[in-house]
């Protein structure tokens, strides 16, 4: 079943799975997703469903609608295309095509790792020691959750995800978008999302809640540093910074 995952300002907010023919979004609380903020219309768009396809509209808002920044007026969704309508963004997620890619390497884009072996960082320590508590690297539970420190993540590195163990160990995804999606459909689902602070993990779907260096994040925005380990769906992977 295809679903729509919403996030402000890189925070997860909300999903919404579209089961009907017609989901409309907008200011007015009468729509089926209500954005209310005063950059939404009243009517702002609408998601149709026209047999196994899903197409959003725009119904002539007075900000536009844009799907992977490009302004739209009626356009067919892709998998993990993301509508945009002011501040907020609406992730569209296809379960079936994204289950059959889980299946294989647990990821939403298996397509986008590369195929390196896997070796240690050479700034980083082992992953025994990445898995137990820092003493003095990390910072406290109270600042790493919705934190706004500026200085989490420097603005010239960029994150990514190594995994760790499994038939795609080794591989790696670079965090570029502003919201990737990892786990396994129907099991345990989480979303990375890019922020000017850093990068943060958010639980999405499943009963179990993502664990980050053998403790669970809990239901709030985590998050992340420097070769943290994450364990997601039965795989283990690292994220860590790089300069390129």
């Amino acid at each position: 079943m295809a679903k729509l995952i919403l996030t402000l300002d890189g925070s997860y907010l909300n999903e919404y799975t579209l089961t009907h023919l017609k989901t409309t979004i907008g200011r007015k609380s009468s729509n089926d997703i209500h954005l209310d903020n005063l950059a939404i219309s009243g009517e702002h768009a609408v998601i149709l469903k026209q047999g196994n396809d899903f197409f959003v509209e725009d119904l002539n808002s007075t900000n536009g609608t844009r799907i992977n920044n490009t302004v739209v007026k009626k356009q067919q969704l892709n998998n993990e295309d993301v509508i945009e309508l002011g501040r907020f963004h609406l992730a569209f997620l296809e379960h079936e095509a994204s289950a059959a890619a889980f299946e294989k390497t647990m990821m939403v884009h298996p397509e986008a790792f590369s195929t390196k072996p896997y070796q240690p960082h050479t700034n980083s320590t082992s992953v025994a020691q990445a898995s137990s508590p820092r003493q003095s690297s990390r910072p406290s539970a109270i600042s790493n959750v919705l934190s706004d420190d500026n200085d989490q993540v420097q603005p010239a590195l960029v994150g990514k995800i190594q995994v760790l163990n499994g038939t795609s160990s080794g591989r790696e995804l670079v965090l570029n978008k502003a919201l990737t999606t990892l786990g396994k459909t129907g099991v345990q689902v989480a979303v990375i999302t890019k922020r000017p602070n850093g990068y943060f993990i958010t639980h999405v779907e499943g009963k179990v809640l993502p664990v980050v260096n053998g403790v669970s994040t809990g239901v709030q925005a985590h998050a992340l540093v420097d070769h943290d380990v994450i364990e997601l769906a039965g795989v283990k992977m690292e994220f860590y910074l790089s300069h390129a």
